[in-house]
């Protein structure tokens, strides 16, 4: 998300978090330029921050102080890491952030998935992490609009709660109203939801909540 007006509309179908992409090579990269320029808006004009769905900043091998001046700016409760972020740097993060800057910061690690072994991976970031994403592995960091099998989480057997990212689109609900696992917290939705990159088609995104919320 990067439009103020879109912000405000999402926020209304029904959705718990909100992504904000700091990643420089994404069509969706957040830059903190003035509305006046037509470009995107200064978020300085949301000033109803407090009543928006939790805010997820997206990382890719960022700086530290990059994440921390992005948590400030932008009220962020959570920071999701989508590159090859050791669980030293991000324990050295959290020690950064909680509790002088942000008491109670959350972290999320995304791993890249297409097989069981990927899925494995998970074991290097226990006890360093809230969440874990698990996406689709791709050439590309995220945005792919593809889906990985799904049933590999079956092999998923520890104790920290995932988002299930990867290609979910509107035609998805009933795929995603079976899946049944203890750990499973929330779906990521977003290119297959937009009508152009960070702008999202609102009314596609409530009856899709909606529709699995239903279940």
């Amino acid at each position: 998300m990067r439009d103020a007006d879109n912000i405000r509309a999402v926020k209304e179908s029904g959705v718990d978090w909100m992504g904000f992409i700091f990643w420089p090579d994404s069509p969706r990269y957040v830059q903190q330029i003035s509305s006046r320029a037509g470009i995107i808006p200064d978020y300085s004009s949301l000033t109803d921050l407090d009543t928006l769905p939790k805010r997820v900043g997206v990382f890719v091998d960022d700086m530290p102080q990059n994440i921390v001046t992005r948590v400030v700016n932008y009220q962020l409760d959570i920071v999701q890491l989508h590159g090859n972020e050791s669980p030293v740097m991000i324990d050295n993060l959290r020690r950064t952030l909680d509790p002088d800057i942000h008491p109670g910061i959350e972290i999320m690690k995304a791993l890249s998935i297409s097989s069981a072994e990927d899925l494995q991976r998970y074991h290097d970031y226990v006890g360093h992490v809230d969440y874990f994403l698990f996406d689709t592995k791709t050439p590309l960091v995220g945005g792919s609009g593809k889906q990985f099998d799904w049933s590999v989480l079956d092999g998923y057997d520890g104790d920290v709660p995932f988002l299930l990212s990867g290609g979910i689109g509107p035609d998805d609900v009933e795929r995603v109203k079976s899946l049944s696992h203890p750990k499973l917290l929330g779906i990521d939705l977003n290119s297959r939801f937009e009508t152009a990159p960070a702008m999202k088609d609102v009314e596609l995104l409530r009856q899709f909540v909606t529709a699995v919320r239903e279940g």
